[in-house]
Order: structure tokens, then sequence, then C-alpha cells
């Protein structure tokens, strides 16, 4: 099945097509469908990563993007929050960042002779956290607190974040000196972890087209800013997806085949830690939410199988055996999805 944008969703042809009909229920939809065309616009090649964006902004959960450097990572966020009325803050991690460079810290006011807390980056509708893994444990559990419970504790006083409140983090890939891998708690909190890739020849072309035009003053419109109001009612939307018991099915058996179930018993000895039920409810999530970008009311197996490496890969962990035979945690899911059969 191939999917269509929300702006190109047909009428029911046929009695089993529930596709979104209607100027009631396109009414959230058709803000966000303006904004992936805005960035998609300015990214070349990147649809699938902008997608990714979009589903965790209607999911409310977090985004891990990994590549090499200049692949556009922190471009397609900054792409995104000029796309939003939301509060947008960027921290570019390094070695030397403590806790209240992100979180805020009480300052002494000597004319109210009290201290202040003064909020810090993390108090934003978006934040983009530059090279997370230059940051040091203290920080990435600071930041472990906001993307849990989207809340800070300072001085023994807990202050609520923003609503909407998203984390999009970096990795470089190719970097290893002078950075904290994320602990295996940290990434369990992000919804999604996505790898970049390079760009074939004729995406490259298509890159220094856009540079060349956005350098001579070309850059193209940006549509209005999507509000903290249509953002919510996306997301309750998307909520209301219908998702069949048998597609709930398949997302359960993919699951369950990364335990001790029996299933598949040689791959299940290669997986070490397997899949938490937190993986099955962000899969149905996240499959609830591409059905609304594809302008459906209900969500279908390739919405599963398309996210499920990108959702799952990273709360696997291999076996250290697995591991030093090249098996990683994506390799092992990419398997399970091409053996698990929908029903």
């Amino acid at each position: 099945m191939v999917d269509r944008p929300l702006a190109e969703a047909e009428a029911p042809t046929a009695p089993g097509d529930r596709r979104l009909t209607g100027a009631a229920p396109l009414q959230p939809a058709a803000p966000l469908a303006s904004l992936r065309r805005s960035v998609e616009a300015g990214l070349i090649g990147r649809s699938s990563l902008v997608e990714r964006l979009l589903i965790a902004l209607l999911t409310g959960g977090h985004l891990l993007v990994e590549g090499p450097p200049g692949l556009a990572k922190t471009r397609a966020v900054k792409l995104l929050a000029g796309g939003l009325e939301a509060s947008f803050s960027r921290i570019q991690c390094t070695p030397d960042l403590m806790p209240a460079d992100l979180t805020g810290t009480q300052v002494f006011r000597p004319e109210a002779g009290r201290f202040e807390f003064v909020e810090g980056p993390v108090f934003h509708s978006l934040v983009l956290v530059d090279e997370i893994n230059r940051a040091p444990p203290k920080v990435q559990s600071a930041l472990l607190e906001a993307m849990a419970e989207a809340q800070v504790t300072a001085g023994g006083v807990t202050y609520a974040l923003p609503q909407p409140f998203m984390v999009v983090a970096t990795q470089n890939s190719i970097e290893h000196e002078g950075t904290f891998p994320l602990p295996e708690a940290q990434l369990d909190r992000f919804l999604m972890h996505v790898l970049v890739d390079l760009p074939d020849a004729a995406a490259e072309l298509e890159i220094l087209g856009l540079v060349e035009r956005e350098t001579a003053g070309e850059a193209p419109a940006r549509p209005t800013p999507v509000t903290t109001e249509a953002i919510l009612s996306a997301r309750r939307a998307a909520a209301a997806i219908h998702l069949a018991p048998a597609l709930k099915d398949y997302i359960v058996r993919l699951v369950m085949a990364t335990r001790r179930s029996g299933a598949m018993p040689d791959l299940e000895s290669q997986i070490e830690h397997a899949v938490s039920p937190r993986g099955s409810l962000a899969l149905a999530a996240a499959a609830r939410a591409r059905a609304f970008l594809a302008g459906r009311d209900y969500a279908v197996p390739e919405d599963v199988s398309e996210l499920a490496p990108d959702i799952l890969a990273h709360r696997v962990i291999p076996t250290w055996r697995a591991s030093a035979e090249g098996v990683t945690g994506r390799s092992l899911v990419e398997r399970l999805v091409s053996r698990v059969e929908p029903l």
C-alpha cells in the first residue's frame, strides 16, 4: 500500500476504505501537511527523517538522530522549529557541560533577599541537543528526567515543562574520542533512533542547487507557523486512529520474538536484553501517527514494519558474542521483521 500525503487523501471508494473524509477530520491534519511540505522543501532526500520528526511531534516522543557530520541533522530540526509557533532552543553539548547549564539554576536576588530559579534552555517546547554523546553522564541524567516526566527538579522544587515538549538529539557516528555513550535507560526514553546516511549523486546535485538558491536569496516562503493548539489537536486525532486487533497482535509478536519465547531460538540466543512493553506502546503510537500523516484513520501492517527498526533497534541489546560477530540491534530487528508476518 502506498501512502499519500494528507492533502491528497481521497474520499472512500469502497466500503472498507476508511480514509479521513470530510472537513472536520482534516482540520487537525492540514497544518501538519503544510509543515511537512515546507520542511521537505528545505531538505534533499530526507523525507523519511521529516516523517519521523512529525511522528515524534504527534506522539509526544523524542528522537535520536545519528549520522556523520554535514548531513543536515541540525538543519532539519531548525526547519521544523521554523514551522512551529512553539519556542525553540539549541544546546551544544561539550564535556564540561553542567546539569544546571541545561535545566537552570537558583540565583540570589539581593534586592528581594531571596533565591530565584532561572530556567535553562530545556524549558522550551522543541529542544535540540546537539552531539548528545559529548555531554557527561550527569547532564544526560538531568535530561532523562525532563524527557521521561516533562519536568525539572531543582532546589527541591519541581517545575513543569511547557506542552508540547519534544527533544531531538543528534549524535556523531564517526567520532568517539571524548564522548560518553548513552546508557540503555537513556536510549529507551527515545521514541526512535534514526540513522542518516550519505546522499547519492542525484541528491548531492540537488543539494548544490538548493544552497545556491538560498545564497542568492531565493529561499522558499515559509508557511504560517503551526500553533500549539493545532499540534495538541493533531495529537488527539492521531491517538484516535484505529488499530485493528490483528495489527496489535502483529506488534506483540514482533516484540515477543526478542524475548525467550521459543519462537525464534536462533535469534533469541543472540539477544542479551529484549524489548520491554515500552517498545510495544511506542510502536503502536508511532503506527497510528504514520497512518494519520498518510491521511488514513486506520493503521496498516506497513506502518508497523516500516517503523519497527527505528523504534525497536535501540531497545535490543545483543550478547557480547553476537556483537563480536558484527550483529547489531538494528540487524536483529530487521531479521525479525522479515520473518514475523502480519495476520
